[in-house]
């Protein structure tokens, strides 16, 4: 497995894309328009998300109404006891 760089943009493809692929697509691949890269650079690529889904992803709050803005409520937590028959 090698990993290589996109040098040019096309349709698909952006400057600077990372893919790892077998040893003889890349053999194929490398030239203009990909580079050979370590594989340390494509495990940091791989974690990084582009702005378009950074953006996109709205931030999930889970809203409790006795909580208001981040506050601890002041109330004592009770525990109920079953009844039993």
């Amino acid at each position: 497995m090698k990993c290589i760089k996109a040098l040019k943009t096309t349709k698909d493809v952006e400057i600077g894309d990372i893919k790892r692929v077998d040893d003889k697509t890349a053999y194929n691949m490398v030239g203009s328009m990909w580079a050979y890269v370590p594989k340390s650079e494509w495990k940091s690529f791989k974690g990084v998300k582009s702005k378009s889904e950074t953006e996109t992803e709205e931030p999930k709050k889970k809203s409790n109404p006795k909580q208001m803005d981040g506050q601890p409520t002041t109330e004592p937590f009770v525990k109920t006891r079953k009844k039993s028959k």
